[in-house]
């Protein structure tokens, strides 16, 4: 008996986390805008139910400006994924590079949506490389890679 295939689809896309602070209120609108972006990020899986996954991927940004902080946004895009059939390596890795790599449009599209209507201008933020990230996390935690 043959076993069934590898199969792997998107159940739903919803934002779970929210929030934007601007520390510096009206003091940020005063000064030439000329910001220091920095961001960081996380990819979070967990199992929901058999062959059923929330990934939460994570993305927080901080624009300093003047020497003081202008705005801290961040966002948590997450989704429910149908993996089945994959040895755990290759599901590990369609959980924490695949899957944020879908969510990341819909993340980056927030992030910016939710900047610009705080009166800042436009955030177009680059692609990200979940499967380097992964990849380097692999390597630093001495794992072995599935392709």
């Amino acid at each position: 008996m043959n076993p069934p295939p590898a199969t792997f689809s998107i159940l739903r896309i919803y934002i779970k986390d929210f929030s934007f602070e601007a520390p510096g209120g009206h003091h940020s609108f005063t000064s030439a805008w000329a910001p220091d972006i920095s961001l960081d990020t996380d990819v979070a899986a967990s199992q929901v139910a058999e062959d059923t996954f929330e990934v939460a991927t994570r993305i927080t940004v901080t624009a300093e400006n003047a020497g003081a902080t202008a705005y801290l946004a961040e966002a948590v895009q997450a989704g429910l994924f149908k993996v089945a059939g994959y040895e755990a390596a290759m599901k590990d890795r369609i959980l924490h590079a695949v899957c944020p790599n879908a969510l990341f449009p819909y993340l980056r599209e927030a992030l910016d949506s939710m900047i610009v209507k705080a009166s800042f201008p436009a955030l177009m933020l680059d692609p990200i490389d979940w499967d380097a990230l992964y990849a380097d996390l692999m390597r630093k935690s001495g794992q072995a890679l599935s392709r």
